[in-house]
């Protein structure tokens, strides 16, 4: 998820979202309280269908259409109603951070260099409608998220498939369609690649592999009444998805479907709500917020106080972490962070027990040595290249920074967001801010509003030297969190420029470009641990700390699963009753 698990990402977050994901396996047996291992809420009753589930959300879930989402893997409201060619496995913990088949029979048969895959539909699948769902219509479902007045969801498609880069979707293409998608038959769908990617199975759980049937088609307004092939129907969609109201498709087949469990008789949406709010009415949970959560608002340390008092609340917190990292970002082409020697003292200087108490303390922020996060998915490495203990080691910082010929300290300017997030937010710059002076760094700070904030980090010709920033992947590998931020030709010079660094080290990039021709993907794991270990040593960034996510859920909710592809509540699980 890139700037969240959930804006692109907020990517992501960022959400944003991304991102954070192996062989096929079952997701929770009916009747199986999966509470345990992910950090759910200890529910105890087997979960029964029937009943309303109440989804009370900060964020409208706008844009409701497979083309313009920006989400992978299932698990919020976009996965009850899009399936897709693959998916993740629906259980807690590392477990879910595979990914398994959904409308294909496996995650995808790899030619030899893994530049072209081929993927079968199961046998029974339809629309809510009753008609069939074709490897025709993933592939027109797929071309259409090329179409400009379709744009949002994630770009990955239009750099690795051959013809990507320039197809402007089916509006424009005559009828012609991408050469690159090819259908033989009915059940069967090819994609061929302009390079090895060892991942697609993971590409493949996003939303644009979601089948649109063309006769269906309206343009921008599918996402009025988009035609589901999930276990639920849209029956209300008003102002953009701040409400939406989701009944049950009696044409799902749950035998085609070994993961969404789809519980409740509906699903009803509410959004625009503040934070607040929205955890004050699921801690009280009367009336229809008993059976009631939220797939975007978290609780806050003063809410987890109150909460550590009453144990009946705290049974139904659940905890996930999700693939993400909040860093403090240089730009080596601005002085004085063209100095390496600069950039490890700041590495030396930082306090991260403080910048963790500033993110809500350990409850909600663990600290962070290493860019990608502490789960075996990603390839997570343990590593320490400047090693400063919990609190810092200012001493160690003066050292360097007389051996960059600033005996006296420096002077240098922080550029952070005013958003309250506690991730890029005053207080986590004011944290830094403080280790900084202990170690002779006078840091100024300047805060913008969070659409300068953005524009400004992510622009190559006006990065600032030195800035708060986070990442969250598409889906829990090394890649997507690696690659966009060190992969030098991902360097975008008039557009939005995520290599803050702008590294552009040839032996990076050969390795990404290695590893990406792996499907053995505990193999690829380790590697991106070890170029994780390689690109930190350069001092471009300060891992901080990564994020824990607690969400409450109502008192009548039952099957919480929480798995480490996306650290929050799989909506498909829940029951009501």
């Amino acid at each position: 998820m890139r700037q969240s698990h959930i804006s692109r990402r907020v990517a992501a977050l960022a959400v944003s979202l991304v991102l954070a994901g192996g062989a096929a396996a079952c997701g929770p047996k009916d009747g199986a309280d999966k509470a345990s291992a992910g950090g759910g809420p200890a529910t105890g009753a087997a979960p029964q269908k029937g009943g309303t589930l109440t989804v009370l959300n900060n964020e409208p879930q706008s844009d409701f259409d497979p083309a313009r989402l920006y989400t992978s893997g299932g698990g919020n409201v976009p996965s009850l109603v899009f399936r897709t060619l693959t998916t993740r496995n629906r259980e807690d913990g590392p477990a879910g951070a595979k990914v398994v088949p959904d409308l294909a029979t496996d995650t995808g048969k790899p030619n030899a260099d893994a530049t072209e895959w081929t993927y079968t539909l199961k046998d029974g699948l339809t629309y809510e409608d009753g008609s069939p769902i074709t490897a025709a219509d993933i592939k027109y479902g797929i071309e259409r998220s090329f179409a400009a007045e379709l744009s949002g969801g994630a770009p990955y498609l239009r750099d690795w498939l051959v013809g990507g880069e320039t197809y402007e979707g089916p509006y424009k293409d005559g009828g012609k369609g991408l050469d690159s998608i090819v259908v033989p038959d009915a059940k069967t769908i090819v994609f061929k690649l302009r390079k090895p990617e060892g991942e697609f199975p993971f590409l493949a759980t996003q939303t644009q592999f979601a089948p649109v049937p063309k006769a269906k088609d309206n343009g921008a307004k599918y996402e009025e009444h988009p035609l589901s092939s999930g276990p639920y129907k849209v029956v209300k969609n008003t102002n953009d998805g701040e409400t939406l109201l989701l009944e049950r498709n009696e044409h799902w087949d749950p035998k085609t479907d070994e993961e969404r469990k789809a519980y409740p008789d509906k699903i009803d949406v509410r959004s625009g709500l503040d934070a607040a709010v929205i955890n004050q009415r699921l801690s009280t949970s009367s009336g229809a917020d008993a059976a009631a959560v939220t797939t975007d608002t978290n609780l806050g340390p003063a809410e987890l106080a109150q909460i550590g008092s009453n144990k009946e609340l705290e049974a139904r917190v659940g905890t996930g972490h999700f693939g993400y990292v909040n860093y403090l970002a240089f730009n080596p082409k601005v002085a004085p962070f063209d100095n390496p020697k600069v950039r490890q003292a700041i590495s030396y200087a930082v306090n991260r027990t403080s910048v963790v108490n500033a993110a809500g303390g350990s409850a909600l922020a663990e600290a962070a040595t290493t860019f990608l996060p502490e789960r075996e998915a990603f390839g997570f490495t343990a590593y320490d290249p400047f090693p400063a203990g919990r609190t810092g080691n200012p001493a160690k910082a003066r050292e360097l920074l007389k051996e960059a010929g600033f005996p006296d300290g420096l002077t240098v300017t922080l550029t952070h967001s005013n958003a309250p997030n506690r991730q890029t937010s005053p207080e986590i710059a004011t944290a830094v801010q403080q280790a900084l002076a202990a170690a002779g760094i006078t840091v100024k700070l300047e805060g913008l509003e969070t659409n300068a904030f953005n524009e400004k980090r992510w622009d190559v010709k006006n990065t600032p030297g030195f800035f708060l920033s986070r990442w969250g992947a598409d889906w829990p590998s090394g890649g997507p969190f690696l690659a966009p931020i060190f992969d030098g030709r991902q360097i975008v010079t008039n557009g939005s420029n995520y290599n803050h660094a702008q590294l552009n080290d040839p032996a990076v990039n050969t390795e990404i470009d290695e590893i990406a021709k792996l499907t053995d993907l505990a193999a690829a794991g380790k590697r991106w641990g070890a170029l994780d270990k390689k690109i930190g040593e350069q001092a471009l960034d300060v891992p901080l700390f990564h994020p824990v996510y607690k969400r409450l859920v109502g008192k009548d909710v039952k099957n919480v699963v929480i798995s480490d592809w996306t650290g929050v509540l799989d909506i498909s699980q829940v029951s009501v009753k």
